[in-house]
């Protein structure tokens, strides 16, 4: 069994999907003083202890949401503002892992919610994703129960890759970024798509396969 592993922000589609997301829930009306509140004490309390991961554990804006409600919302805003814009290279792809029997996992630091409707329109039967704390179905403003970053990606990929009895050396793997160079270098094949400079700079050096192009006409190999 062959698994291929894909992050999403950059890699799926442009920058950051949580981000559009948050402004998503500000246009629903969503966002008020209790969440803004909840934000920012977060960086008052957790600077220290997470400095320039900060932002990226930062969950906050979600305190006191109705988790039932956000899911709601994370299915919709993928249908109408993302599934539109998902680069086509990655996505034929990753279309093309399903039929031959490889198992597909969405492995992102995205928000659940966002990672599961975006899985769900893809056919993608399996995610992996920020998974916050929450009580009594609603937010809390804590850091995250579940955060695949850096090199706590590749322990839950490893880890799921034990749960299906896959060889993670043997696995595929597609990301835009240098944080996810140590699960690139663990897996047998490593594709950089739109990669940043420092991941751009080993993918080149390495003769990874690379995805230069939002566009399914423009996949050079390296």
């Amino acid at each position: 069994m062959k698994l291929a592993i894909f992050d999403i922000d950059g890699t799926l589609v442009e920058g950051s999907i949580e981000r559009r997301f948050w402004r998503y829930l500000l246009k629903c009306g969503h966002q008020g003083p209790r969440q803004v509140l909840a934000y920012l004490v977060f960086w008052v309390r957790y600077f220290l202890e997470f400095r320039n991961e900060t932002a990226k554990k930062n969950k906050a804006y979600l305190y006191k949401l109705d988790t039932a409600r956000v899911r709601d919302l994370a299915e919709r805003f993928v249908t109408e503002e993302i599934v539109p814009q998902l680069y086509a290279p990655p996505v034929q792809r990753l279309q093309n892992h399903l039929p031959r029997g490889d198992t597909v996992v969405l492995l992102s630091g995205t928000l659940e919610p966002i990672a599961v409707a975006l899985a769900n329109a893809l056919g993608v039967p399996h995610v992996r994703a920020t998974v916050c704390r929450e009580r009594d179905g609603r937010y809390l403003g804590g850091p995250p129960q579940v955060h695949p970053f850096g090199v706590a990606k590749l322990a839950i990929a490893a880890a799921f890759a034990a749960e299906i009895g896959a060889d993670l050396r043997e696995a595929s793997a597609y990301s835009d970024s240098r944080h996810d160079l140590t699960l690139l270098e663990a897996v047998g094949d490593p594709v950089a798509v739109l990669p940043d400079r420092p991941l751009l700079a080993t993918a080149t050096g390495n003769r990874w396969l690379i995805i230069r192009s939002r566009n399914a006409s423009h996949v050079l190999p390296q």
